[in-house]
């Protein structure tokens, strides 16, 4: 790998391979990348480094071998790129294997796991490591808003990395996690996830376990410790760790404790204890309990590498989360329009809880788009609708690519609704973003919240609810009462 110089990237528009194109031209490669559509931020990035993409895959983008090509995790086998690098055995790494060959070596790998928390968690790191003035590598699997992008070379010791459960390429089926080498880890949380690729909890949770496994004797775990739902989980993987542990959360028998929790502007304030010790009060800024628990877990590795409670003050104060994280797109006719990535019914019903604290008092609507590949299915027909009634008014788009899962498989919005209209919430499915941005911009009233979930674009939907609600304004007020 060290003798590459040109490397050429087969699904650069991806969240994580065009910061990855950016690391690599800005270590001093040659990049070239190909995907089926690149938008924005990915888009937005390569043009700004001067990286050449194509918005096709097209083996004759390949004619000139470069010494190199990275294959995304989605790439399958029938993809002409791929097909031409098998062919002429051009070398060939994932993402994950080129972190672990170019990024991490001499490097202080910190990875930041579970099913919740983890891009906030690493962008929060990042920003307190940056704040100390260390310097710190990142890669975020999201735009940190401090950086204004999804990565760093900063040169410093640290590397923090978000560490990803998902399977590594067409040929690794394992984690991307296991080719990051932790000597800190942080797990958030243990919940069944990534139904596509674990068979059910049991795998899921091993996976987390063999990651803990290979932490150092020297290293550091990092869990959160209350009794809830992932707190069984938790503790068995703690059990397969032969380096320090450390708990974080609100039950007095963590290592790490925050108490007198409250909101506090638009962010959280909160007091920490560390073995039973005062470690300091502090300003959040980012709402809702779930972002106090992220920072909790931040703060115990920040500390373990020397940085001071001031200084972690001053991050978690400017701290300005990640993009699609009660992300406000707009207020109009007093209706606020607010996107986040919400796509499981934990983070669902944390999400909620968080704009409920955020805006006390308002009318608020939750309409999901169920697009990941658990979301997609039936797992979380039961869990979701307490997640959902939690809102006071619900609407759920229809299954993303529901033609690739059978009958068997497939979630049922109507069914989710049927059972959150039986908790005493009005909630419907409606198939369209269209008819979503039309429904709601006739209903909304001033005063109105309503976020807007999913792990994608939703196809435009907030943009299109800003949109339709700027025109619903314009008529007078007669006019759409006739």
């Amino acid at each position: 790998m060290t003798s590459a110089k040109r490397v050429h990237v087969i699904g650069i528009g991806g969240s994580a391979m065009a910061p990855l194109a950016g690391m690599l031209r800005e270590s001093g490669y040659t990049v070239t990348g190909s995907d089926s559509g690149v938008y924005p931020p990915a888009s937005t990035l390569l043009e700004k480094l001067g990286i050449p993409f194509f918005d096709l895959f097209d083996a004759a983008h390949l004619a000139e071998a470069p010494d190199l090509v990275v294959v995304g995790n989605i790439i399958a086998r029938g993809n002409p790129e791929l097909e031409e690098v098998l062919d002429r055995k051009i070398p060939y790494r994932s993402l994950p294997e080129m972190l672990e060959e170019v990024f991490l070596p001499g490097r202080h790998s910190i990875v930041v796991s579970g099913t919740h928390g983890k891009t906030t968690t690493t962008a929060m790191l990042a920003w307190i490591f940056e704040t100390a003035g260390r310097k710190p590598n990142f890669l975020v699997g999201g735009v940190a808003e401090n950086f204004s992008k999804s990565y760093g070379l900063g040169g410093g010791e640290e590397f923090i990395l978000e560490g990803d459960e998902y399977e590594t390429a067409i040929w690794d089926r394992g984690p991307k996690f296991f080719h990051y080498h932790p000597d800190d880890l942080i797990i958030t949380s243990l919940e069944y996830d990534h139904a596509d690729i674990y068979a059910d909890f049991a795998a899921y949770e091993l996976a987390f376990q063999r990651l803990v496994n290979l932490v150092p004797r020297k290293g550091r775990l990092v869990t959160w410790g209350d009794t809830e739902a992932s707190g069984p989980a938790l503790r068995r993987a703690a059990g397969k760790a032969l380096c320090k542990v450390e708990t974080f959360g609100f039950s007095p028998e963590n290592d790490w404790v925050a108490t007198e929790v409250v909101p506090h502007r638009d962010g959280m304030k909160f007091s920490v204890s560390h073995g039973g010790q005062p470690f300091g009060e502090f300003v959040l800024a980012a709402t809702g309990r779930h972002n106090v628990l992220n920072a909790l877990a931040a703060m115990a590795v920040a500390h373990g590498r020397g940085i001071s409670a001031a200084t972690i003050g001053e991050a978690l104060s400017t701290f300005r989360s990640v993009k699609r994280r009660m992300d406000v797109k707009g207020e109009v006719g007093g209706v606020l329009v607010v996107d986040d990535f919400a796509h499981h019914p934990t983070a669902v019903r944390v999400t909620i809880e968080a704009a409920r604290g955020r805006w006390p008092g308002r009318r608020l609507w939750a309409i999901l788009e169920p697009r990941s590949n658990s979301m997609r299915r039936k797992i979380f027909e039961e869990t979701l609708p307490q997640s959902l009634a939690l809102a006071d008014r619900v609407v759920l788009g229809g299954v993303f690519r529901a033609q690739q899962l059978g009958d068997e498989d497939r979630m049922k919005p109507e069914a989710v609704a049927e059972s959150v209209r039986a908790l005493g919430k009005d909630a419907r499915v409606l198939d369209s973003s269209a008819e979503i941005a039309e429904f709601v911009a006739g209903e909304a009233a001033t005063g109105d919240v309503v976020l807007v979930m999913s792990n994608g674009s939703f196809d435009g939907l907030c943009e299109k609810l800003v949109k339709q609600l700027e025109s619903s304004a314009a008529v007078p007020s007669e006019a759409r009462r006739g």
